[in-house]
């Protein structure tokens, strides 16, 4: 009798997002903070992700500390429960500071090098981000992220995920760095160029960053995302993936080809 699948952790992924002030001609401005993962990780270990984590315990909602849609709002956007659903949006600021020390708060400009001791502190759950936000008299801004999808990992898969991801600007006055110990580098790629270097086997990407890249590549720039990202219907899906001559396809329940598509294709030269 077959093992009966893991239940999926949920989780949050932020694909942040600036225009680049001076794009190679080849390129529109358009471009995502990706981080290599270290290679002995136990999950997507060695891959490039957009930066994003499991809901922690503490990743609760505290209403004084929230400004923009509440849990109720996103729990309907999400089709899930707004307790969840508050959990996750906690967890996607918090894990975007954590990771690359983007901090989706205010009101205003916010100096996150004054809060270097915080994030030191949230990483190491000495505080929460909660906290973080009392002390330094700032709301979560939940108005600044918007939801793009919703992966969950196959069943087969020995470590699972519910993870939604959102789209969100860096907001004026900050900027993203790879002071984390999760990566061993992090940069700002234009999606197309990602896709380029995936192809050639140089980027390890899963499917749900591969079709998030493929996806936002059809934008020139942040504007025109985040105006996307309102049309969106975002419920569960479950990829697999499969190669079509020098292509790769995602495929998802009830499309052709989901019968003999894989969970994963490891990277390699495709053309």
């Amino acid at each position: 009798m077959s093992a009966e699948p893991v239940v999926p952790r949920p989780a949050a992924t932020v694909v942040l997002l600036r225009d680049d002030p001076a794009p190679p001609p080849e390129r529109p401005p358009l471009q995502v903070f990706l981080q290599r993962r270290v290679a002995g990780m136990a999950f997507a270990g060695g891959m490039t992700v957009f930066p994003g984590g499991s809901v922690d315990p503490a990743d609760r909602p505290v209403p004084e500390l929230w400004s923009g849609p509440d849990p109720d709002a996103w729990a309907r956007h999400l089709a899930c429960p707004p307790d969840l659903a508050g959990a996750v949006v906690q967890a996607a600021v918090r894990e975007t500071f954590e990771e690359c020390g983007v901090l989706l708060a205010g009101p205003g400009t916010v100096d996150v090098d004054a809060l270097a001791n915080e994030r030191t502190d949230l990483v190491a759950r000495r505080r929460t981000l909660a906290q973080v936000l009392a002390d330094a008299g700032l709301v979560l801004r939940s108005d600044l992220l918007a939801a793009w999808a919703r992966w969950v990992t196959p069943e087969e898969s020995p470590r699972r995920y519910d993870t939604v991801f959102f789209v969100a600007p860096v907001p004026e006055g900050q900027h993203a760095d790879a002071h984390t110990t999760e990566a061993v580098e992090a940069a700002w790629w234009h999606p197309g160029e990602a896709l380029d270097r995936w192809q050639d086997g140089e980027l390890q990407l899963m499917a749900p960053t591969f079709r998030t890249l493929q996806e936002i590549a059809e934008y020139t720039d942040t504007a025109a995302v985040l105006a996307a990202a309102g049309d969106r219907e975002v419920r569960p899906m479950t990829p697999r993936v499969r190669r079509d001559g020098d292509r790769v396809v995602i495929v998802l329940p009830g499309e052709p080809g989901w019968e003999v598509a894989a969970g994963h294709l490891s990277p390699g030269r495709l053309r």
